[in-house]
């Protein structure tokens, strides 16, 4: 089978009431809120798939999860937006902000991984909410989860010890969403350009391993169907090679946001059932070209859509 290949630059991130109405001041105060809704909306729901284009973003917002630390935007709650909530399930499009992820190109325009698994990212969720289920979503624009401190970049570019905490972030906004299941979402890349393919990545060393590789399974046959990719295949986090994943990470061995408590790795790590999947590479050219359209940012968040339907029904 052919050997796992995953993303290199990745490990692997409210007085007293007045007696009297005042109607002139209602009024002023209801037309502010008003234009503040109108100019919130975007940064709470919107999502970039690449300059001058914006995707469909999830409705019913509830608000960010009480955690501390987090960007605006980021750890967002999001309501069914039919029918009655069922459970939880936690979307994490990966890198955003400083940390671009992959980059690959397409007539002469770079395609960004943050971007590309943004866009499929805010369609998921779109598709869950109508499904009933609360949509929890680690980032809702271009930007990284945990707030950053000016330390935590140099040159422009995010530090590896900020990219593995704003991992440990994403856990921890699963977490206190109380989420059944995570789901992180990223593109893959490979020196030769002709390799592309999809495969999926769980952790075999928690408790509930049969589960992830279950999620991660279901993942892996809806992509590769509805995209008609090569099937690279499922893999336990301890089997990528050792580039893809950063300092800390390759020290710990696993996946941060799928893998086991480790004192000065991952203290509190994630606790539901959890995938990593990389539907696509951006190094191969019509690969590419099917992560930068919304066409085939649709097909990819309709497979991964019924995937965790499929999972969540049988468990």
């Amino acid at each position: 089978m052919t050997r796992p290949i995953a993303n290199p630059a990745h490990a692997p991130a409210r007085t007293r009431r007045r007696q009297r109405p005042f109607t002139l001041l209602r009024s002023a105060l209801l037309a502010a809120l008003v234009v503040a809704c109108l100019f919130a909306a975007p940064t709470v729901i919107g999502a970039l798939a690449g300059p001058g284009r914006q995707v469909p973003g999830p409705g019913n917002v509830q608000g960010q999860v009480a955690l501390a630390g987090l960007e605006p935007g980021a750890c967002m709650s999001f309501a069914p937006t039919s029918g009655q909530e069922s459970r939880t399930v936690f979307i994490d499009p990966g890198h955003g902000g400083l940390d671009p992820g992959v980059v690959g190109q397409v007539g002469g325009q770079d395609v960004r991984e943050k971007d590309v698994a943004l866009a499929v990212g805010t369609r998921v969720a779109a598709l869950l909410q109508s499904g009933g289920y609360r949509v929890v979503l680690s980032r809702t624009r271009d930007s990284s989860v945990m707030k950053l401190a000016p330390s935590d970049s140099v040159t422009g570019a995010m530090r590896a010890s900020a990219v593995e905490r704003d991992l440990v972030t994403r856990a921890a906004c699963a977490n206190a969403a109380n989420a059944s299941v995570l789901l992180s979402i990223h593109f893959d890349a490979f020196g030769d350009p002709s390799v592309g393919g999809t495969e999926t990545f769980y952790d075999g060393a928690r408790s509930f391993a049969a589960e992830s590789k279950r999620l991660a399974s279901d993942v892996q046959q809806s992509v590769v169907s509805a995209l008609g990719t090569s099937d690279r295949g499922v893999w336990t986090d301890d089997q990528i090679t050792a580039p893809a994943l950063s300092g800390t990470g390759t020290r710990y061995g696993h996946l941060i946001e799928l893998g086991p408590a480790q004192p000065g790795y991952v203290d509190t790590p994630s606790l539901m059932p959890g995938a990593l999947v990389e539907p696509l590479f951006l190094t191969n050219d019509a690969e590419a070209r099917l992560a930068n359209s919304p066409s085939g940012q649709q097909k990819i968040a309709l497979a991964l859509k019924d995937a965790l339907e499929r999972y969540l029904a049988g468990s």
